[in-house]
């Protein structure tokens, strides 16, 4: 894995992620470009990650049978063409039935994030995972500021047309760069999807590590669903390009997911696991201050979103550390267990995000944040515990 392949594969990543994330920008564009509730065009984002979660579990456990190569070059074509097709719905049902199919094939970081620690070194194996989640994480900002601004400028379609090109520019480039790689298994489709059922039954340290990213990622997700209804509406009154010069905020996450990762290589997980759980809950507290509005409330939305992006994306890291150290025969399929249960939780948040801030507006968002993750503390500290109770005499 030279530096330079190690880069375009983290730049691919952040082309895939990034079509999960733009529609949370441009939802009241859609609500106002297709005459629906903001609630309804909210679906589009919804769509998106249910059919992620539904790519990673039927689609990701086909790295560890198929070459890499065709198979990620194969999605992002697929992917590219699908916002294509979005990018001209008539009407709601259409576009979120299209954004499910995107959601499905866009799952190349989950495929690629195996791929790369099956070629490297295990002492570098928290470093170039962390490098490659810097790239989703880019692609997460870059996508909410590009289809803020540019949903703004020309529309909600363009977003769509645009992401669609760079899908189509990345698979290309992909077929001539990847390296060939030999399946770790035989076994026949039907098989390895049970599999990823059966790893999710007997280790459990996967089940941690899910529960845990789950939590974290719905809260994420309500956070980031919820600002676009917060900042457009009454009490900031900001354009959709607001939402993504928000999120560019988190460009420190890029830093941070790298040096997460060398901590996770170097203390293990869940030291890591721990400050970034807490780190969540602070963020709840200070985006609370949100709802104030005015310079108060917004510098809080700006520090709050920043602390809870560096704490979720770098204990992703720490989760995927650990559950790439327990089969390396079978990461592919540890990982669509793992990101399967993350982007169930994401869509459930998702969900939960606008029923909430439409009940109970930014506060409630915000203690929906801190209720979640104070689960995967509690679901932590129950873990030290035993394992404390285990090293006693």
């Amino acid at each position: 894995m030279s530096r330079p392949l190690v880069l375009l594969l983290a730049l691919t990543c952040g082309v895939a992620v990034g079509n999960i994330y733009f529609p949370q920008a441009i939802s009241p564009l859609i609500a106002a470009g297709l005459q629906v509730p903001p609630e309804s065009a909210a679906l589009a984002v919804t769509a998106a990650q249910v059919g992620y979660a539904a790519g990673i579990f039927l689609l990701v456990p086909l790295g560890d049978r198929l070459p890499h190569r065709p198979l990620i070059v194969a999605l992002l074509g697929l992917t590219g063409v699908g916002l294509l097709v979005a990018s001209t719905a008539a009407a709601l049902p259409v576009l979120v039935g299209t954004c499910v199919l995107v959601g499905v094939t866009t799952v190349i970081a989950p495929i690629i994030a195996p791929m790369a620690a099956g070629l490297v070194a295990d002492d570098r194996r928290g470093s170039v995972t962390g490098v490659l989640l810097s790239g989703s994480i880019g692609g997460m900002l870059l996508a909410r500021a590009f289809g803020g601004t540019i949903g703004e400028w020309l529309g909600w379609r363009a977003p769509y047309a645009v992401a669609g090109a760079l899908a189509l520019l990345a698979a290309t480039a992909l077929a001539f760069s990847l390296p060939t790689t030999v399946p770790s298994s035989r076994q026949r489709y039907p098989a390895l999807l049970a599999e990823s059922l059966r790893l999710l039954r007997t280790e459990p340290e996967l089940r941690r590590s899910c529960f845990y990213q789950a939590m974290i990622f719905a809260g994420f997700t309500a956070v980031w669903t919820g600002v676009a209804l917060l900042l457009t509406g009454p009490v900031y009154g900001l354009g959709t390009s607001a939402v993504g010069a928000l999120a560019l905020v988190g460009a420190a996450t890029m830093i941070c997911t790298p040096l997460a990762g060398r901590q996770a290589d170097r203390r293990g997980p869940d030291p890591v696991n721990l400050v970034c759980i807490l780190g969540v809950i602070a963020a709840a507290a200070v985006l609370a201050v949100g709802s104030l509005g005015g310079a108060l409330g917004l510098a809080a939305l700006v520090a709050g979103t920043l602390l809870l992006d560096v704490a979720m994306q770098s204990g992703m890291v720490a989760n995927q550390v650990r559950i790439f150290a327990l089969r390396p025969e079978v990461r592919g399929r540890l990982n669509a267990a793992y990101m399967t249960c993350a982007f169930l939780g994401g869509s459930l948040g998702s969900w939960l995000g606008v029923r909430t801030y439409s009940r109970f507006g930014w506060p409630g968002v915000s203690v929906l944040l801190a209720l979640l993750a104070g689960l995967a503390l509690a679901r932590h500290l129950f873990h030290l515990r035993r394992a404390v109770a285990a090293r006693l005499p």
